[in-house]
């Protein structure tokens, strides 16, 4: 991107329109699934809000403009991440499936595969969601180990023109779909006989062949239909293979780094909201005193503090975003800077908010709790912070010829 720190008139319309869009629907939607119990229920009251932002075209707005959608920049994909998830980020999770599970499909898709699985994600009406079904149940931060470890536990075996997939797989959004026959389009990592791979298997080649084994009650972002499923018998032609056999390993990889970059603005999302609460309560509280407790130089330095470093994560995950979805050869490193630092200052910054407020925080109808919640998910979830995206750093800084200048261009 052209180094600017305003944004441009069409930024600034798309800024003002995201937020009606969440003003008017994801608002009330937040806080329908804040009292409702079951999690299969809560997930499904995101379904009208979801509808809307598909006729309104948002869903299209996250589809590359050469594979037929309208996607922006990675400033703009910031812009539009931050008003929706600033009120329901589980939302967001939930509809943006498609900027994890296809794009393996745009770097090495052939012309056939693009335009069958980014189809669904094309159209003007409906719900469409798609599902990297990476995890599984017992961890996959060593997924591409090979053996003697387990490494990826789902198979692909072949039988014809066909694969025969077996596994288990948990914690993507809307693994089941909405009715538990499967999502639209699910990229799957898996075992193959030439190594880790990836296959897709669209909604009809998975219905009848998802058992769902668990429905996870999440502390926060409870509005995704998160679940631990297994693949039974699920048959798919070896045309549905992403690249080559063996290939999985780089393209999974690669499918995590706009995803991880977002973090960071997930991550300014819960603060941004978290830091209204406080300041709020600050310039209004006198707590039994004469004057409010912003007047008490601790309670100043607090916020400023945690403004400081609302900010500078904005800017960095703009930086991260723009840089993953513009295809800059350095976007790894600035994703891994976005999420680690993004989602740790998250944790940090709101966590002193809420000794701002003190124990009045301390109360599930106060909303600091609820972004505290939040924020704890973004360190461990996208590529867990400690198993994945620490040694994915350590991996980029023992390299040979690695260059700590390069990322910034000011080599």
């Amino acid at each position: 991107m052209a180094v600017s720190f305003s944004l441009s008139p069409q930024q600034e319309q798309l800024k003002q329109v995201a937020r009606q869009f969440a003003e008017a629907h994801l608002r009330d939607l937040a806080e329908a699934v804040r009292h409702e119990a079951d999690p299969a229920r809560r997930a499904d009251l995101a379904r009208p809000a979801f509808e809307k932002a598909v006729e309104a075209g948002f869903l299209k707005g996250l589809i590359p403009v050469p594979f037929g959608g309208a996607a922006g920049s990675g400033v703009d994909a910031a812009i539009l991440i931050e008003e929706w998830a600033s009120y329901s980020p589980d939302f967001v999770i939930s509809i943006a499936g498609p900027l994890i599970a296809l794009v393996p499909v745009y770097q090495v898709g052939t012309p056939e595969q693009i335009r069958q699985f980014v189809a669904p994600f094309l159209a003007d009406g409906g719900a469409p969601v798609a599902a990297m079904a990476y995890s599984e149940p017992g961890g996959s931060a060593n997924f591409a180990a090979a053996p003697p470890a387990e490494g990826v536990r789902t198979t692909a075996v072949p039988d014809g023109d066909e694969y025969v997939i077996n596994g288990r797989k948990a914690w993507a959004s809307h693994l089941p779909g909405w009715d538990g026959d499967g999502p639209d389009v699910m990229t799957i990592v898996c075992r193959a006989p030439g190594g880790v791979s990836l296959v897709v298997a669209k909604r009809e080649q998975l219905a009848g062949h998802i058992e769902v084994e668990h429905l996870y009650d999440l502390p926060a972002l409870r509005g995704c239909l998160t679940a631990r499923i297994g693949l039974v018998d699920v048959r798919v032609p070896k045309a549905n293979l992403l690249g080559q056999e063996g290939q999985g390993v780089e393209l999974t990889r690669n499918a995590f780094i706009g995803s991880g970059a977002s973090i960071g603005t997930f991550s300014v999302a819960a603060m941004r909201q978290a830091f209204d609460a406080a300041y709020r309560f600050a310039l209004t509280e006198h707590r039994g005193g004469a004057v409010p407790i912003i007047e008490h130089q601790a309670v100043a330095d607090v916020l400023a503090d945690a403004k400081a470093r609302i900010e500078a994560t904005r800017l960095l995950s703009w930086r991260a975003l723009d840089a993953a979805l513009s295809g800059d050869p350095q976007a790894l490193e600035w994703a891994l800077h976005a999420k680690v630092f993004g989602s740790e200052t998250a944790v940090e910054v709101i966590n002193d908010l809420v000794g701002v407020v003190g124990i009045s925080a301390y109360d599930n109808d106060f909303p600091l709790k609820r972004h505290l919640d939040e924020a704890l998910a973004y360190p461990v979830i996208e590529g867990s912070n400690i198993g994945v995206r620490r040694r994915q750093m350590h991996a980029l800084l023992t390299s040979s010829g690695y260059d700590p200048l390069a990322a910034s261009g000011m080599s």
